[in-house]
């Protein structure tokens, strides 16, 4: 009979062997050829009020853990009783566990509080239809809002001012490279002349919502302008051209 007995895990560890593990008189497992152990600490905060939890678990199935608010190694099935207990003996194991919270929780806790929890980048907010054509056919207008932290965001679709809930379509939070985020809000529109679309954003970042309007009107005369433009430069190329034919015509008759 073998019997192996590890007190301390750093990590996870990948165990090739051919044993019979005897946990305890009760219960009597074939260990098979390729198992896994591991070990996980988190640091969980609320309130300023921090926590430590140290997790074991062989083959995904958790056993043991101690707990910061509990002092002690606690079994969490039949596999970790006598780990527990072993553990639990041991003056100096459970001295570094209940000690934990100050040097690894707080300590981590109060150098990334400014990256994380106090970190704060304001939204970039840019709407537009998401297909070109007929301005007053069935269309999609979509409200990208970009490269904002922390993730916590509201945005809501207005018509001429009265909130819209129906026809409104969102994506999932989306993370971006740099730890900030995007999303895409879209509003199902069927625009008339003179609507006025408004896309309203709040986050901890701003002082007061940010908002963006869309008007139909904005469109139609940016495509009148654009005929506009055309028409003056198509006469330009006309008045040339008869300018050109003039002086050809001129030049006959001398000659």
């Amino acid at each position: 009979m073998v019997i192996l007995r590890i007190t301390e895990v750093a990590g996870m560890a990948a165990l090739m062997m051919s044993l019979v593990m005897l946990s305890s008189p009760l219960v009597q497992r074939e260990t098979p050829q390729l198992y896994v152990y591991q070990r996980r600490s988190t640091c969980l905060e609320f309130n300023r009020t921090h926590h430590f939890l140290e997790q074991y678990t062989y083959n995904r199935e958790l056993f043991v853990q101690f707990d910061s608010a509990v002092g002690v190694f606690v079994a969490v099935s039949e596999l970790g009783r006598i780990t527990a207990r072993d553990w639990n003996i041991q003056r100096e194991l459970l001295y570094l566990r209940r000690s934990a919270v100050d040097p690894v929780c707080k300590h981590n806790f109060d150098l990334d509080e400014g990256f994380t929890l106090k970190r704060r980048v304001q939204p970039q907010v840019h709407v537009s239809p998401s297909k070109k054509g007929h301005p007053q056919h069935h269309n999609l207008l979509v409200c990208h809002v970009s490269d904002f932290y922390p993730g916590h965001i509201q945005v809501r679709w207005f018509l001429n001012g009265q909130e819209e809930t129906a026809g409104v379509l969102s994506t999932n939070l989306m993370h971006n490279r740099d730890w900030t985020f995007q999303i895409l809000v879209m509003l199902e529109i069927t625009p008339q002349q003179g609507d006025v679309y408004t896309c309203q954003v709040e986050h901890p970042s701003l002082d007061s919502p940010v908002t963006v309007e869309w008007r139909l009107q904005a469109d139609s005369a940016r495509s009148k302008m654009l005929a506009g433009v055309g028409g003056f430069v198509l006469g330009l190329i006309a008045l040339g051209a008869s300018f050109i034919l003039r002086f050809r015509s001129q030049r006959g008759l001398l000659n």
